[in-house]
Parts: structure tokens; C-alpha cells; sequence
């Protein structure tokens, strides 16, 4: 549930230092660089990697996933025709500002080679870098 609230171009100053760790699975994927994926390009993310895992675990569903994405900017436009000083415009889509150290995604119940195969479909998919984080035993 989105709230139509036009925000300011800002991003969010503090940052979540819990998001830098696994919390959940054996595996993580991090960004290691900043960047914004709009609304969309989460979705599509998220039905992409449901299909790959599929893909990759050979019909096992023994494996858990977690997203723990979610927007929290506001991107807002104005028409093209439009004029200087006539406000700030309607919310087109959200968006995920991303800082580098956050972790995107976590894995339990896939081997070591599953989950360097999906990091690399994952590569070809956004513009953040990304590497592959283990859980600490």
C-alpha cells in the first residue's frame, strides 16, 4: 500500500546498519554500490528470480527466499508542456533508493553454486554491483 505523498528529492540520511547483515538465510546478495530501482524493475526482479530459482534447484522447493526490498521514494513529473514555477507535479511511480552495504536479497537451502549462478542472472538484470554474502558461523 503506497501512500500518493509527493516527497522532496531527498533521500533518507540515517541509515539501517541491521540491513547490512543477515538476519534470515545462509546467503545474501549485497549492493556495493548506490543506486534506484523503480517500482517495476522490482516487480520484474522478483518474478524473474522466482523463475530462476526454479530454474536452478531443478524443481526442489526445499529453498527459501527473502525480498526485503521496498520503496520509499516517491518520483513525481510534470508535463512536458508545461512552465516554470507551476508546482511540483503528480506521483508517477515509487522507487527504492539503494546505499551501498544493503543487502537486497537472502537465501537458505541452495547450494554455494546455485546461488553464484543466480548473482550472475542478477547482474545482467539491474545496474547496481552486487557480491554474495555468507552468514557467519
Amino acid at each position: 500500500m503506497h501512500i500518493n505523498k509527493k516527497t522532496h528529492n531527498k533521500y533518507p540520511s540515517k541509515t539501517s546498519y541491521s540491513r547490512h547483515f543477515l538476519r534470515f538465510g545462509q546467503f545474501g546478495i549485497k549492493a556495493t554500490s548506490s543506486g534506484r530501482l523503480t517500482e517495476e524493475q522490482l516487480n520484474s526482479l522478483d518474478r524473474l528470480l522466482i523463475k530462476k530459482l526454479k530454474e536452478v534447484s531443478n524443481g526442489n522447493k526445499n529453498f527459501k527466499i527473502w525480498s526485503l526490498l521496498s520503496t520509499n521514494l516517491s518520483l513525481t513529473k510534470l508535463s512536458s508542456e508545461s512552465r516554470m514555477g507551476k508546482g511540483k507535479g503528480s506521483v508517477y511511480t515509487h522507487a527504492l533508493f539503494v546505499k551501498p552495504g544493503f543487502v537486497l536479497f537472502e537465501f537458505s537451502g541452495l547450494s554455494r553454486h546455485q546461488v553464484l549462478d543466480i548473482i550472475d542472472f542478477i547482474r545482467t538484470k539491474i545496474s547496481l554491483k552486487i557480491i554474495l554474502v555468507l552468514q557467519d558461523s
